[in-house]
């Protein structure tokens, strides 16, 4: 399976991320198998959420066949070394992201209909960076803002009239 970064910058982002990973893998005596490269390999391809039915998917459009419990296995790995971040978004199947992209938004979650969207914010990375939290390191963010979508409430608008 071909795996091309497009931007010099991208290039040393994923070799960091990769080292990173097998580093890892090392310091835990854990085998580094082709099926945990590869997966490694397609999730550093997606450019924002996945669950694993996606992830799955893809995966098997490459004609790489692996199974469900070697997904989970490979995603709580990849967790538990910090290159991805798991989303507890409870209306949907569990989504997952590379951390490189985890504090570079916010997510507006519809509480009707489980929608979630993204929203770049690049003044609250900056306020989360200059805070200092006692006895508290904080190594990333995610934020949360659950509402009501415009869908949702145009139809809760229309049933009301």
């Amino acid at each position: 399976m071909p795996f091309v970064w497009s931007l010099e910058m991208e290039t040393k982002v994923y070799t960091e991320m990769f080292a990173s990973f097998t580093g890892y893998l090392s310091e835990k005596k854990l085998r580094k198998t082709e099926e945990r490269i590869t997966i490694f390999k397609e999730i550093c391809t997606f450019p924002g959420h996945f669950d694993v039915g996606t992830l799955s998917d893809k995966l098997e459009k490459d004609n790489f066949h692996v199974s469900k419990a070697t997904l989970y296995n490979t995603l709580d790995v990849l967790v538990d070394a910090g290159l991805i971040v798991r989303h507890p978004i409870s209306t949907q199947p569990v989504q997952y992201e590379l951390r490189l992209y985890a504090d570079t938004h916010i997510h507006l979650v519809c509480t009707r209909c489980g929608a979630v969207r993204e929203l770049p914010i690049q003044e609250i990375g900056t306020e989360m960076k200059s805070k200092k939290i006692t006895r508290f390191t904080p190594e990333y963010y995610c934020l949360y803002i659950y509402g009501l979508c415009s869908k949702c409430k145009f139809k809760l608008r229309r049933l009301e009239k």
